[in-house]
């Protein structure tokens, strides 16, 4: 039973983007609402793309820089603060925490497609 499970778990790291349209497929059931699937997929995803930016730096670099995503995570939550204090005057703190995590998915995102073509590029060197 454990080993199916950190299957899964292995499967949603590697391929996040099968975690997302299975959360919005899910999602889409249960609220009726596609705009609220999708926002609620994307959080899902972003949470995925967060670990397998982890494990495939790991696997290229063999050193954990996971420090430098928890890091990464703080600054990009400062700088949207700081920012959205500028222009709203006040911070309400959902907005901005959605703001911060919605912005994180597209860091994450790049990254993740970054990283699978080095990756991948590097593999091809390495093999001749």
């Amino acid at each position: 039973m454990a080993s199916i499970f950190s299957t899964v778990i292995a499967i949603f790291v590697i391929i996040p983007f099968l975690g997302y349209f299975i959360s919005f497929i899910i999602a889409k059931e249960v609220m009726k609402n596609h705009r609220k699937a999708f926002h609620l997929a994307i959080d899902v995803t972003t949470f995925l793309l967060m670990v397998s930016v982890h494990f495939i730096v790991l696997a290229i670099w063999d050193t954990s820089y996971l420090w430098l995503i928890f890091l990464c995570v703080c600054c990009v939550g400062l700088i949207f603060a700081i920012l959205y204090w500028r222009a709203k005057g006040e911070i309400h703190y959902p907005k901005l925490l959605r703001g911060v995590w919605r912005i994180n998915f597209l860091l994450f995102f790049a990254a993740y497609i970054t990283l699978m073509i080095t990756g991948l590029i590097l593999r091809i060197i390495e093999l001749n």
